[in-house]
């Protein structure tokens, strides 16, 4: 029995990696266990390479790209998907843009065509622009209103001060009014080309094969002027506690954000502080967090931690949706399970049970090929190393009480944090 599990999860065995003359990375790996397959991939054309005045270019030129190519209308894209009952979709961050999509084994030369004309010959045709730029500016005014969002960019703009992380990725109401049809294109002409894309596939289907059906398609990209990101600047760590208030007159709810600045993915503190988070507030009803607030003294809505961790300095923050008059109460209750944490650390038997929790959920995650997919890359992006999963249990079983204190402190201090709050 255990030999099946250690078979399913990746390993350099089995994942089959090639770059491309080009610059694009292949990485394959089969499963036979049902007719279809998933495909998945970046490539560096993030918020990062925009300009302050054009916040949420990036994002636009992202959502686009399905709107029309140089071939097809956006209908003809859709009902090719459609039609085979096939799936693909676009989002953009900070240092990528991402997608993904799935068909049947067969579709598959239909899925690259349709990923190859979207990424590198986008229409922008004029009134799927306007009608885009509406859209947006209707999520913008959406976000306006929505307390748990703007609670989110007011704790990032302070926690990333002059920082790319600071920065609405969807940028700003004036910003995504000043976009022009040339400003997508010349984002796309510099920052999209073949170099830094990375593209996973996982189904029924040899890995020599899937790379063989990418280089047919996208083997003969080239696009000698691409731009390399701007290389991801210092972060000034916090000298004081620093709390903000956002104002929306006549909501029944304030949401705030508390936190301070984790580790990144590739950290040695990153799994200790996992596992720390997730009894803080994470685990069963949302953790210490959960319980405090939530379940005992009935204060909000919603109360739980999380771990925000990437290629840049992460976030560690906790968020709850409260009644207003009980703000101060929810925040005092936060502070104190931050402090408790921070000195105590978390007790032998939370430990074992966020361990186990940890290392009993990771099959489940990687049995579909999407979660296989998310795996691969990860483990990619993040050079983990593709024996990472091997290697997994030893890597949570090691965490021990004394280096999930060392890590609480090392990144928690409750002088220096940032508060914000969002409501009446």
């Amino acid at each position: 029995m255990a030999a099946k599990t250690k078979s399913s999860f990746p390993s350099p065995e089995d994942v089959y990696q090639v770059t491309l003359p080009n610059g694009i990375t292949v990485l394959a790996r089969s499963n036979f266990n049902s007719p279809s397959v998933n495909i998945g991939g970046y490539l560096p054309a993030g918020s990062i390479s925009e300009t302050d005045d054009k916040l949420g270019l990036a994002d636009f030129v992202t959502s686009m790209l399905m709107r029309g190519t140089q071939k097809r209308t956006f209908d003809d894209i859709y009902n090719e998907l459609e039609s085979v009952g096939a799936s693909l979709g676009f989002d953009s961050g900070v240092h990528n843009v991402n997608f993904g999509g799935r068909a049947l084994v067969e579709d598959l030369p239909l899925l690259l065509n349709l990923l190859s004309e979207s990424l590198r010959a986008p229409g922008f045709p004029k009134d799927e622009v306007e009608r885009l730029r509406t859209q947006l500016l209707t999520g913008l005014a959406l976000r306006a209103q929505d307390t748990s969002d703007m609670a989110d960019l007011l704790f990032e703009q302070f926690l990333y001060a002059n920082h790319p992380y600071g920065k609405p990725t969807d940028g700003f109401v004036e910003t995504v009014q000043a976009i022009t049809r040339d400003d997508l294109e010349s984002f796309h002409r510099l920052h999209f080309g073949p170099r830094g894309l990375v593209i996973a596939i996982v189904g029924a289907i040899q890995p020599k094969k899937a790379v063989e059906a990418v280089e047919k398609v996208m083997g003969g990209w080239s696009v000698p002027g691409q731009k390399e990101p701007p290389a991801l600047p210092p972060l000034k760590p916090l000298k004081k506690l620093i709390t903000k208030h956002h104002a929306i007159p006549g909501k029944s709810q304030s949401d705030l954000v508390v936190g301070t600045i984790g580790p990144n993915r590739k950290s040695p503190d990153h799994m200790a502080a996992s596992l720390g988070n997730s009894v803080l507030g994470q685990f069963g009803m949302m953790g210490r967090i959960g319980d405090a607030v939530r379940e005992k003294a009935g204060l909000a809505y919603y109360a739980y931690s999380s771990l925000h961790s990437g290629i840049g300095p992460g976030s560690w923050e906790v968020a709850a949706g409260v009644n207003p008059k009980n703000l101060k109460k929810a925040l005092d209750l936060i502070e104190k399970e931050l402090k408790r944490f921070v000195r105590n650390g978390v007790t032998r038997e939370e430990l074992a049970d966020s361990q186990a929790n940890f290392i009993g959920r990771l099959p489940l995650t990687l049995e579909s090929n999407g979660g296989m997919i998310s795996a691969i890359l990860n483990i990619h992006r993040y050079d983990l190393g593709m024996d990472y999963y091997q290697r997994y249990e030893s890597l949570v079983r090691k965490v021990t009480r004394t280096d999930v204190v060392d890590v609480a402190g090392k990144y928690i201090d409750p002088d220096r944090l940032v508060i914000a709050t969002a409501g009446p």
